[in-house]
């Protein structure tokens, strides 16, 4: 049976992941509170985040910066793209 959750991006209730995405007690909240649609609205900002700030994820600076604005982006507000981004028109 599909586990579901009161998914905090989506403000609904939605398919829950499977598994941790992350590891710690960051990992566990987004578990518990994040749904499988959520998740990926968070790695399409990640992915942004990452292009827009050239992060090499090789540095610890970088992936605390992620963790961050992870935190942000599911439970503080929201994570904001980087300024003068402009989303690409298809």
């Amino acid at each position: 049976m599909t586990k579901m959750v009161n998914c905090v991006v989506l403000g609904k209730e939605a398919e829950g992941l499977e598994r941790s995405p992350y590891p710690g007690e960051l990992g566990e909240r987004i578990l518990q509170n994040v749904s499988q649609e959520g998740w990926q609205k968070w790695m399409q900002h990640q992915t942004i985040l990452i292009n827009e700030n050239q992060l090499a994820l090789f540095k610890p600076e970088a992936r605390k910066f992620l963790e961050e604005e992870m935190e942000k982006f599911f439970f503080k507000g929201g994570s904001q793209v980087p300024e003068g981004f402009v989303a690409p028109t298809k």
